[in-house]
């Protein structure tokens, strides 16, 4: 099975380069097609993207980056190919994602932010629920399940334990970490998406579609992960905590 690996991008020059070098890495004896999405970047991201990976692949390959941050391929085990689409104008997180699905080929699609919070190494246990025990249709990373987790904001904590304990309440299931960045899922739950929201009510909008589908085989997995400051470029704020809320009740009615 090949996997599609959706990237979207937006003013993540310094960060894009090595994601892209664990992303090729992770999981090597599967091909991947990994679509980078940049939403309309001011900070020299796309034409990086551009200049650097558009239309690279390789086969038994991995990739480098070298003293000036540009990607070489060298020897490897890792089949790939790299595609980037760019939006003219910024849309926000989910229309990132929405351009990024609909251009996914692979049977099994995966979510990766650009910057440096996640490890594509975890990948190999909720892959194999997927394509190798075939017991799941869409998994989910947790951030609270005992892996590295760094310490950071009190306020976003509780935020999102707030969203997934109301989620769970409204939706009848069971998940530690709806708004997390890692979900795993075949082509089929791909087909039956309708998202409609472009900012980071993505998360709770493809939630309650898999949630409200009633059909969706739905694991949850431990992952890591390495959270970022907004110095060092966090960029969803309060605001989109608040919007999280009025999304559960909104699309629990309207998914």
């Amino acid at each position: 099975m090949q996997l599609s690996v959706i990237i979207p991008a937006y003013n993540e020059r310094h960060t894009i380069g090595p994601c892209l070098v664990k992303v090729v890495a992770a999981i090597p004896a599967v091909r991947k097609e990994i679509v980078i999405v940049d939403d309309c970047s001011r900070d020299g991201t796309r034409e990086w993207l551009l200049a650097q990976v558009d239309g690279l692949s390789g086969e038994d390959a991995a990739l480098e980056l070298d003293a000036d941050g540009n990607v070489v391929t060298v020897a490897g085990d890792a089949s790939f190919t790299i595609r980037v689409l760019c939006h003219a104008a910024n849309r926000g997180k989910g229309g990132a994602l929405q351009t990024g699905l609909a251009g996914a080929r692979g049977e099994v699609i995966v979510i990766q932010d650009a910057d440096l919070e996640y490890d594509p190494t975890d990948w190999r246990e909720m892959y194999a629920l997927i394509a190798e025990r075939e017991v799941a249709d869409v998994v989910y990373g947790s951030r609270f399940y005992g892996r590295p987790h760094r310490a950071l904001y009190f306020h976003h904590f509780m935020a999102n334990r707030l969203i997934s304990f109301l989620f769970n309440a409204l939706y009848n299931q069971t998940l530690t970490d709806i708004e997390v960045c890692y979900k795993m899922f075949t082509r089929a739950v791909r087909d039956s998406l309708r998202i409609t929201a472009d900012d980071f009510g993505f998360e709770v909008q493809f939630s309650a579609q898999v949630a409200l589908a009633r059909r969706w085989r739905i694991y949850e997995i431990g992952i890591s992960y390495y959270g970022r400051t907004y110095d060092e470029g966090k960029k969803i704020n309060w605001k989109d905590g608040v919007k999280a809320l009025w999304y559960l009740f909104r699309f629990r009615v309207a998914p």
